[in-house]
């Protein structure tokens, strides 16, 4: 049996058979878009959850109701102001020994403008940087990244 110790926006915690620990998550998206030239396109933004700045692929949550394919596109044009078509990559669970996030990984083809706004509370910086570049950043611990940008690497670099 599951008791709810909190319930808020984005998340609930809950217990279940008075034992395991559960965070119940929204299900979210993120966004693998390459330029040859350029590389890959990064979100810089402070994360005060691990109070450092994060070089991340766009991402977002899924909204009750909403198919990760319109959630992929809403949020590539909220955050990049993109727009594209997308290849479907991925699906996996963050972390499923304590929460059921699920995260749905696109690739985005033929990236065009489109319009959309960042939400009110985010600061937002575009940073075009070659895949392994950021890869052997991470390796060594001088960049913060993302589990769904770790895997968006792998994707870009060829080895997933």
């Amino acid at each position: 049996m599951r008791r709810y110790l909190y319930r808020g926006k984005i998340l609930s915690l809950a217990l279940e058979d008075e034992h395991w620990e559960i965070v119940e998550h929204k299900d979210a998206v993120a966004l693998l878009v390459q330029d040859p030239a350029r590389g890959v396109l990064f979100v810089r933004q402070y994360r005060p959850a691990v109070r450092a700045h994060t070089l991340e692929i766009p991402a977002g949550l899924i909204e009750p109701g909403e198919r990760p394919e319109k959630a992929a596109l809403r949020e590539l044009a909220e955050e990049v102001q993109l727009s594209g078509r997308l290849e479907k990559l991925a699906e996996f669970y963050v972390s499923p020994g304590f929460t059921d996030e699920k995260t749905h990984l696109f690739r985005v083809h033929d990236p065009v403008p489109a319009a959309g706004t960042p939400d009110e509370d985010e600061e937002l910086e575009l940073v075009w940087k070659p895949a392994g570049e950021v890869l052997a950043a991470a390796r060594v611990g001088r960049v913060a990244i993302s589990a769904p940008t770790l895997a968006g690497l792998l994707f870009a670099e060829g080895a997933a």
